[in-house]
């Protein structure tokens, strides 16, 4: 990082895989972190609380936050809280739009009437079927491209500089969140069987401390960054198809998986090719290839 790098930060999502890597990462680096969370979640995968790291509970008010906001007087939010639903249910609105709209906007307004300028924002690969400017997957990608809108306003009215990462599939050592490598984790393992889909989807998979670099480069952009407003993919550049992945995962753990393919159907509106019209972050590569990436999650 840059002598003139922001080293206060206020971080939304910390209880989730990639926000709470980010907090330690950042605390690595020696920031002071600030951390924001529902009075429910977890912080089993957070350090203790210490004069680097602090723990603010969000009651789900406005006033409330704009609160916590002064208090944590950050030079830069990073803001990762959002609830993903491949696909939706009608129950399931409410908490939608409450957790990608609703607190969303709670933090920018926070942010505004405190004069904080600057977030990195998070966004989805999924705003963008068929590699469209504008093609929701699901309802939960359409909350994360709403508030994008939400966003301009502020960024208008209030002077807020922002830059969006648009996050395509992320995975790492510790990861245990319900998602394909860790069905493949499982068959290795176990040695159990699974019916999956016939896994010819392309799947464009990230290692974790790939994705933290990305976030840190887009904190050091907002200062200089010609627009106030930019948005990036975070992508390998190198999706495989599914079957491939499974392939790849048996030859490093050294296990056969026991998969039958085509055992069920591709899901309503499947990603097939990933979106691929992106702009990356300037100066960012990927260093952890796939083969050791895979490596590092099955020996975790």
């Amino acid at each position: 990082m840059s002598a003139a790098a922001p080293r206060r930060a206020l971080v939304t999502g910390a209880s989730g895989f990639v926000g709470a890597a980010l907090v330690r990462r950042l605390l690595a680096d020696g920031w002071e972190v600030h951390v924001l969370l529902r009075e429910s979640s977890s912080t089993d995968g957070l350090p203790a609380a210490s004069p680097q790291l602090q723990v603010h509970r969000h009651d789900g008010s406005t006033l409330q936050l704009i609160d916590i906001m002064r208090v944590a007087a950050p030079q830069v939010v990073f803001h990762l809280a959002s609830l993903f639903l491949a696909a939706h249910q009608p129950q399931d609105i409410e908490r939608l739009i409450n957790a990608n709209l609703l607190f969303s906007t709670q933090l920018v307004e926070a942010m505004a009437a405190c004069g904080v300028r600057k977030l990195v924002n998070t966004g989805t690969s999924w705003e963008h079927y068929q590699d469209q400017a504008y093609n929701p997957v699901c309802l939960y990608a359409a909350t994360k491209a709403a508030f994008t809108a939400l966003l301009r306003y502020y960024v208008e009215v209030h002077g807020l500089r922002v830059v969006t990462l648009k996050l395509f599939d992320t995975y790492g050592a510790g990861d245990t969140r319900p998602k394909v490598l860790n069905l493949l984790k499982r068959l290795a393992n176990d040695g159990s069987s699974l019916a999956m889909s016939p896994g010819e989807q392309l799947v464009d998979l990230v290692y974790i401390e790939d994705v933290l670099d990305a976030f840190l480069l887009a904190c050091q952009q907002l200062d200089t960054q010609p627009q106030p407003m930019e948005e990036y993919g975070v992508s390998s550049g190198q999706p495989l198809p599914l079957k491939d992945i499974a392939a790849l995962y048996a030859q490093v753990s050294g296990k056969p998986l026991n998969i039958e393919w085509g055992g069920r159907p591709y899901r309503e509106r499947e990603v097939m090719v990933p979106w691929h019209s992106y702009r990356g972050v300037p100066g960012w590569q990927p260093r952890v290839g796939l083969a050791q990436g895979l490596a590092l999650f099955h020996a975790a």
